[in-house]
């Protein structure tokens, strides 16, 4: 790529909906590719605080199971559509990532947890450019479950972890319609100020 459609191509990326997400998916080479993108992000002095879990077909059938059974037991009054919903949830696209924060606690003294922590929200974004890069489509997800100390555990994690989020992977059913973006003259500015 030169470096004009390098540009283009980061200009042009969407998320798309999860539900969009159809066959194929990478194989286990591609992904394998894609993550090596994802982990080309500044990490001050190699920290690595983060974890990224492939979840395959029979997980997310597995994972779909549990977050059906946790919405039934957390809400009484749920129909059946939304307990389906949870249940295939997790399975909507060929790929599924978990990808969670470890803090490097032999470092924190130096690199803050805040640095650590945006180093996963970078880690997150580069594979979403990784996705695109091998044109293919993704989105970037957290949810209740996300945040739910049943899931953490039923993932093998201590129930304390966070989650940057689960990212979906597939090829996208049509185009994303673009969307409005906050634009630059609403964030950016001088400093000193110009008089």
């Amino acid at each position: 790529m030169t470096g004009n459609s390098i540009a283009e191509f980061l200009r042009n990326r969407r998320s798309v909906l999860a539900t969009n997400l159809v066959e194929p998916g990478p194989d286990a080479e591609t992904l394998d590719a894609i993550i090596e993108i994802g982990l080309r992000i500044p990490d001050h002095s190699r920290c690595g605080p983060w974890r990224i879990q492939i979840i395959g077909k029979e997980g997310q059938a597995k994972l779909g199971d549990f977050y059906a059974m946790l919405f039934a037991e957390e809400n009484d009054d749920a129909p059946e559509s939304q307990i389906e919903y949870w249940r295939q949830r997790p399975q909507v696209a060929p790929v599924l990532l978990a990808i969670t924060c470890h803090p490097n606690q032999q470092k924190i003294h130096k690199i803050p947890l805040w640095e650590q922590v945006l180093s996963g929200g970078a880690l997150c974004q580069n594979i979403l450019n990784g996705v695109h890069a091998f044109g293919f489509a993704a989105q970037w997800l957290t949810e209740w479950p996300a945040y739910h100390p049943e899931v953490l555990k039923f993932l093998g994690h201590d129930p304390e972890t966070e989650v940057y989020g689960f990212i979906f992977i597939g090829t996208a059913i049509e185009a994303p319609n673009e969307r409005k973006r906050i634009g630059a003259d609403e964030v950016v500015s001088q400093w000193p100020a110009n008089t």
